[in-house]
């Protein structure tokens, strides 16, 4: 059983100063992904990545609160991440095998760090890896645009890390 794993769609991220790239589009194919979830009676876990207390990502912090755009129903697990990688001091690897997962779907933010170590370290640590292709985003850095970072990192990963898989074509 493959779980969903959502990355990052957090208030400071979606709605910060730095937007990112086809974030409208974005929600819509997380909110697809989760609705195709429940249907299939997958798990659904969101991380929230908070940071250091004083720093505007300290817990407790709004800007780390799930975006609202997310259409949650209170059957998802959400939990705190203070590591780029999902699975960095969170237990998230546990609850996965014992909800009786074998595999993570992974969408979400911010493409060049969370997913990209998020999709590393799941296929290490075992778990059959599906990254949805055009289910994850970034914002345009000084020297390359969103999508090239997002382009680059599909090609990257697929193959050795993970599954790469359009959105309209995964099911659970």
């Amino acid at each position: 059983m493959y779980a969903l794993l959502i990355l990052d769609i957090q208030v400071g991220l979606v709605h910060g100063p730095e937007t990112p790239w086809h974030c409208e589009a974005l929600l819509k194919t997380v909110n697809s992904l989760m609705d195709r979830a429940r249907n299939a009676g997958a798990p659904i876990f969101l991380a929230r990545h908070v940071g250091p207390a004083g720093s505007p990502i300290e817990p407790g912090s709004p800007l780390t609160r799930v975006a609202q755009e997310l259409k949650l129903l209170g059957g998802e697990v959400i939990f705190e991440k203070r590591r780029p990688n999902a699975f960095a001091m969170t237990g998230l690897a546990d609850q996965l095998r014992t909800c009786g997962a074998t595999g993570v779907v992974i969408t979400g933010m911010k493409t060049q760090y969370c997913v990209d170590s998020t999709c590393r370290a799941a296929r290490d640590l075992g778990f059959d890896t599906v990254l949805i292709a055009d289910g994850h985003t970034c914002s345009d850095t000084p020297v390359i645009k969103a999508e090239d970072i997002i382009a680059h990192h599909n090609a990257t990963l697929e193959g050795a890390f993970c599954q790469l898989v359009r959105a309209e074509e995964w099911r659970f």
